[in-house]
């Protein structure tokens, strides 16, 4: 297997710019897979279960002359241990953002790497704290769009952070893709970063 580049298993646009941002080289494999969780599955599990299997699945679709590592990512906002996924229209982004207002969540992030000798996987752990927001602030943050494509129905890269009091963990983590974790499964597996930098 050539090591050169990697499958990117996300077509997130915040993974790719993460992915950039250490100067990995790569290119877009999104996997579509069920993301439901399964019955009593802990969110832990369950955001390591989705990396590992949108990795095997981008890997599984590869001919024997594309064969390189697929690297995947899965995130979840947990809540009072309840996962919030990616809300549906307004209404449930505001219930979201309006049981986050003012308090602390947990954000888990799984990365998996495939090297068609396994998947291995890594998962970092971040606390946020939200300020206090009012109705007002949270209607106008649901009418910039943003909110309903993500976890938790709020991206703290974008006009989120502005609630955003406190962050312990990974801040990368919390975007999508913790680069930590990302870095060290690229260094196990041989494939290199910081090489766009370097060809600059």
């Amino acid at each position: 297997m050539r090591k050169d580049f990697v499958y990117l298993a996300s077509a997130s646009p915040r993974r790719s710019e993460l992915l950039r941002q250490i100067g990995v080289r790569f290119e877009v494999r999104a996997a579509a897979i069920p993301e439901d969780p399964l019955p009593a599955e802990a969110p832990a599990d369950y955001v390591l279960r989705l990396a590992k299997a949108k990795a095997r699945a981008v890997a599984a679709l590869l001919a024997p002359n594309e064969l390189r590592p697929v690297l995947a990512a899965d995130t979840a906002v947990v809540l009072d241990g309840e996962l919030l996924g990616k809300p549906a229209d307004t209404a449930e982004a505001l219930g979201m953002l309006e049981r986050l207002s003012g308090r602390s969540h947990r954000v888990l992030t799984a990365v998996a790497l495939d090297c068609g000798t396994g998947v291995e996987a890594l998962r970092s752990d971040s606390e946020v704290r939200f300020r206090a927001t009012t109705a007002a602030e949270r209607l106008a943050y649901c009418a910039t769009g943003e909110p309903f494509d993500k976890a938790g129905g709020y991206g703290i890269q974008g006009h989120a952070a502005v609630f955003v009091e406190s962050l312990q963990g990974s801040y990368s983590g919390v975007v999508g893709l913790p680069l930590f974790e990302t870095a060290a499964l690229l260094a196990r597996a041989g494939v290199g970063f910081w090489l766009t930098a370097r060809a600059a």
